[in-house]
């Protein structure tokens, strides 16, 4: 996906409202009427964990706090500015990139995650992008246990523009991907997008599914998939650490995709997923249309999330 434009960078700060005045409101009512000092400090750490930075996080991000600003009386836009600096900082080695059309032909991409992350409304938004560039695109229905699930794919997959796979309820969903790829291969497509069961009730049962279908799918292709993304529901809060924790430890995640920001207080959570994954964050979703999913700009991000415009 292309850099973001500028009606996102608005969007963004939108979206990220609720999490902004969460962060800030309480932050610069307590700093500006008095020099900063370390009670003041202890606090600005409790705030920062109660917003879901995580404790380390939080550590960091009031130490260059302090450094810069103690004994300082400051305004509220100095803080914001020094709060977005540090947090921009801590998650700035965090950012990747997710260009499915400058890799190898069919570009496979993997969707992974539990069900509600926004998994398959996010791969029909990719669909939706990839299509409008002219790319051919793949879609695969791979979760065979929810026909809801197939039926919404199908839809954003026609909505796209883009070719449709799927097969009957509890079908093998590794087969499925294997054929979806020589399909892919014949007929010229460009991106193969497969979605996946995410039902962690039987948390092992779903790691070897999806261990299987990647093992099958590099029967055809050695070298896929291309791109393995975790998609995650910011509005889960600090849950979201322990599924990425899940997926992370046994499936070769390549990138995080990190939904509904615009429907949480803590979309802060960002930070301590980033910080504790192995795996960049690829892209962000702030709403429910095709243009508000777009990749992860770690500056923009952290001065969005302090209620700041991007400079």
């Amino acid at each position: 996906m292309t850099e973001p434009k500028k009606g996102w960078l608005q969007r963004l700060a939108g979206g990220l409202t609720r999490s902004s005045k969460a962060l800030t409101e309480q932050v610069t009512a307590t700093f500006t009427k008095a020099p900063l000092d370390q009670a003041k400090l202890d606090e600005l750490e409790e705030m920062l964990i109660e917003a879901d930075l995580g404790p380390h996080s939080a550590a960091r991000i009031t130490q260059r706090f302090s450094d810069a600003k103690f004994g300082k009386s400051v305004d509220e836009m100095e803080i914001k500015e020094a709060l977005a600096e540090a947090i921009g900082d801590e998650l700035s080695s965090r950012q990747g990139a997710f260009d499915p059309l400058s890799g190898p032909r069919p570009y496979v991409v993997l969707f992974i995650g539990v069900n509600g992350s926004g998994k398959t409304t996010t791969l029909g938004k990719i669909a939706a992008d990839l299509t409008g560039k002219g790319a051919k695109v793949l879609v695969v229905a791979g979760d065979t246990f929810r026909a809801a699930a197939v039926e919404q794919l199908k839809v954003w997959a026609e909505r796209a523009g883009a070719d449709f796979m799927s097969r009957p309820p509890n079908s093998d969903a590794a087969g499925l991907a294997f054929d979806a790829i020589a399909a892919a291969k014949e007929k010229g497509h460009d991106v193969v997008l497969i979605d996946t069961a995410g039902r962690l009730q039987n948390k092992q049962g779903l790691m070897d599914e999806l261990l299987k279908v990647i093992r099958v799918v590099k029967k055809i292709d050695p070298d896929a998939p291309h791109e393995t993304l975790l998609v995650l529901d910011a509005t889960v809060g600090r849950n979201a650490l322990a599924q990425e924790n899940i997926f992370g430890n046994q499936i070769g995640v390549t990138g995080i995709v990190m939904t509904k920001l615009d429907g949480t207080a803590r979309g802060g959570v960002l930070v301590p997923v980033a910080q504790a994954s192995d795996s960049p964050i690829k892209l962000i979703g702030v709403g429910e249309g095709i243009e508000d999913l777009q990749p992860f700009n770690a500056r923009a991000f952290a001065r969005s999330l302090v209620g700041l415009e991007d400079a």
